[in-house]
């Protein structure tokens, strides 16, 4: 008997989506609609409202022609509603084990210019990004104005960790940034 054959991969498809719409917007609903009608599946999605507007990020994959199908419902429901539309294709992320997962968590007295300084503070050692939140809230004891981030970020394996960790609270504690680094554990 032979070895049963195995069918060749189909490349999937990928459409990134971009959404900005009134906070009144069941934002997530409406995309999530498209998606399922015109055949595609709903991989990722991040949704927050930022002001007076709901904001999502969407990542789906489907087949050639649902995509288009996808793309076509984006397009009319742009033209037909007050949401700002962006799409692009784009292809499924590679792990290349060539990171290491670590968590930033950063707690401070507001300032301008905290979140780029975070953010160049990382992208000079070749850090990655992987995820940011963050946000400005007023601390209920005190009525001081707060700056809090949570970062997953990528250090590259050749990395020294205990030097980048030193570097890391040095540059925090020029800036008074109460922060952690931890490696993101399972």
């Amino acid at each position: 008997m032979s070895a049963s054959k195995t069918r060749p991969s189909v490349p999937e498809n990928y459409l990134l989506v971009s959404a900005i719409a009134p906070q009144s917007t069941a934002l997530l609903t409406v995309l999530g609609k498209r998606v399922v009608d015109a055949g595609c599946n709903l991989l990722e999605a991040r949704v927050s409202m930022l002001g007076q507007e709901v904001c999502a990020l969407l990542l789906s994959n489907g087949s050639w022609d649902a995509i288009a199908k996808f793309e076509s419902a984006l397009a009319r429901l742009a033209r037909e509603e007050q949401i700002s539309l962006t799409s692009r294709r784009t292809t499924s992320r590679e792990l290349s084990g060539t990171t290491l997962p670590y968590a930033v968590e950063v707690i401070a007295a507001d300032q301008s210019g905290v979140l780029y300084q975070l953010a160049d503070f990382f992208a000079r050692r070749n850090v990655t990004v992987e995820n940011l939140s963050s946000s400005r809230y007023r601390a209920a004891q005190t009525g001081a104005d707060m700056f809090s981030a949570q970062i997953t970020i990528g250090i590259p394996v050749t990395t020294h960790i205990s030097a980048l960790r030193d570097d890391f609270l040095e540059f925090c504690d020029t800036l008074n940034l109460d922060a952690i680094l931890e490696p993101i554990k399972g």
